[in-house]
């Protein structure tokens, strides 16, 4: 065998390590090349923007490997390379996943290596010109928006002029930052959801750069652990974290009947919330507030998930139905394929197996006594 095939032979095994076997920078499956400047393996997407930031990659099926590389790839790897890259970055700090854009990698990679720490969100204060869908149509203008860390705010105005006062005075104690839904139907975009009155308010917003969108939602996760470390003084970085901001288990359209279950059926577009174990309904995917939402306790409390197939309900166009029992009353769910049925029965399960923490018993209870 040739020191060629040698060679290659042992970087596929590598490969196939369980810490290499993820793109280091995304976490895309079964990373085929590189970068033996660092010594990470990473995917096709993150190799050109290690290239473009002038580190040194390498396919592992297709280039040839010297025999200094390989064994330089043996002695360090994904896990390595994070634990000395990784030690000071910042617990908000937004690790890319896969498919997001190439600007949410980059700025990463500069944070973990080049140490670039200039970065303007850092300084607790973060401001500038996003386009904002209105709250009845779809058309979306600019408006200006100024994060304070030190007030816990998010402020945006109608106008840029700003002394015709703000349009909304946003707390973050209540604020979650959805990084680039597709649902906006711009690849650099934010759902921002927050607690107004009665309802949950949701702004959705996008920036023609990926670097600028990139930026904002950092400025969000930095202001948003600031609070946390406020309101939770002895919470670790493992329990403060994941409540940093989240992405929702589950989004799309079922129908949904009323409670006699003889009302006709309407299309509603879902939001599963496991945090808050919240499923909220709105009329359309991009509406700014929920027509209603339900509580998902646990079965101990009363409450369950099956499968289920109405008879005497009308208007249904769609026949793969849920149905969601509470203590107060029941809920009957239709999607379009079986496909979707079984997806949304798994979700709201995961939810349903949760232990209910106190504050979720607080929630339970208010959402009771609004009723």
């Amino acid at each position: 065998m040739s020191n060629c095939e040698r060679n290659k032979k042992i970087l596929l095994e590598l490969v196939k390590q369980p810490e290499n076997s993820r793109c280091a920078d995304c976490g895309a499956p079964e990373p085929d090349w590189a970068c033996y400047k660092l010594g990470v393996f990473v995917c096709l997407n993150c190799s050109g923007i290690h290239r473009n930031l002038s580190s040194r990659v390498k396919s592992i099926r297709l280039d040839f490997w010297e025999d200094e590389l390989v064994e330089f790839m043996k002695s360090a790897g994904n896990a390595k390379a994070r634990a000395l890259y990784e030690k000071a970055i910042p617990p908000f700090f937004y690790r890319p996943q896969e498919n997001d854009c190439k600007a949410s990698v980059t700025l990463f990679y500069c944070f973990c290596v080049l140490f670039f720490f200039f970065f303007a969100w850092t300084s607790g204060f973060y401001e500038g010109i996003l386009w904002k869908k209105g709250k009845n149509n779809m058309q979306f203008q600019k408006r200006k928006f100024i994060l304070s860390e030190r007030e816990f705010t998010l402020t945006y105005y109608n106008k840029q002029d700003e002394s015709k006062g703000p349009k909304a005075v946003i707390s973050i104690k209540d604020l979650n930052a959805t990084f680039q839904p597709q649902k906006i139907g711009h690849p650099h975009g934010l759902q921002i959801s927050y607690q107004g009155d009665d309802h949950i308010r949701n702004l959705y917003v996008y920036h023609e750069g990926s670097e600028e969108i990139v930026s904002w939602y950092n400025a969000i996760r930095a202001a948003r652990y600031a609070y946390l470390k406020t309101a939770y003084p002895t919470g670790s970085n493992e329990e403060l974290v994941p409540k940093i901001t989240r992405n929702y288990l589950k989004e799309g359209y079922m129908e949904k009947t009323g409670p006699l279950q003889k009302e006709a059926f309407k299309k509603r577009w879902f939001i599963l919330d496991s945090e808050n174990r919240k499923l909220l309904y709105l009329r359309d995917k991009l509406d700014a507030e929920e027509l209603g939402v339900l509580f998902i306790g646990t079965e101990s409390n009363g409450y369950s998930i099956k499968a289920c197939a109405p008879k005497h309900a009308r208007g249904n166009k769609w026949k793969c139905g849920i149905r969601v029992e509470t203590p107060e009353r029941q809920f009957v769910f239709m999607c379009e394929q079986e496909r979707e049925q079984r997806e949304w029965l798994d979700a709201l399960r995961k939810v349903l197996c949760q232990s209910m923490s106190p504050q979720d018993h607080t929630v339970e209870a208010n959402m009771k006594y609004k009723k």
